[in-house]
């Protein structure tokens, strides 16, 4: 018995000490605004340390605001971790425009919406099994102000105010 005791510690040192992949959330952009809803795209960095590729079972999502769900699901077989690299993820997050409705309380005096996003990434490491590496992202999303549609952004007044320094030509008196 003792021989399989020091076995068992001997494999378990060795996977405890074992360089493991990493994950972090770098940006969640809105994409877009359909008839089905919202889009926004989570961006996920992972790192492999292995000379083999890592399949990753499956993403789960919950996006937050205020505490509410907003939206969740599951993400089945999106792809592999390229072996001895880090692999770029594309995780997109769909909103129902039923939810944004229940978010006007949430806006208040700031006019913005603050949001935590959720992500469980699953991989499967050869040996170990399926892990899972748990990731969390908050932020907050400004919405436009009514000035803001009716005189256009601030950048768009920049970039003419700097085109019209470029090429004098282009500004037209009247």
């Amino acid at each position: 018995m003792d021989l399989i005791d020091k076995a068992k510690n001997f494999v378990s040192e060795k996977i405890a000490n074992m360089e493991k992949p990493e994950a972090t959330i770098t940006d969640v952009d809105l994409k877009g605004i359909g008839f089905d809803g919202v889009a926004f795209h989570a961006k996920v960095a992972v790192k492999n340390p292995y000379s083999v590729p890592i399949p990753i079972m499956e993403i789960d999502y919950v996006l937050k605001s205020a505490t509410r769900v907003i939206a969740s699901g599951r993400i089945p077989d999106p792809g592999s971790i390229k072996a001895n690299d880090s692999t770029m993820l594309d995780v997109p997050v769909k909103v129902p425009h039923s939810v944004l409705v229940s978010l006007v309380r949430d806006i208040g005096g700031d006019w913005d919406v603050d949001y935590t996003l959720e992500l469980g990434l699953i991989i499967d490491i050869p040996v170990i099994g399926n892990i899972t590496i748990p990731l969390s992202y908050s932020g907050e999303y400004k919405l436009p102000t009514l000035s803001d549609l009716w005189k256009g952004g601030k950048e768009e007044e920049k970039k003419e105010e700097e085109e019209e320094k470029e090429d004098p030509s282009k500004v037209v008196e009247i």
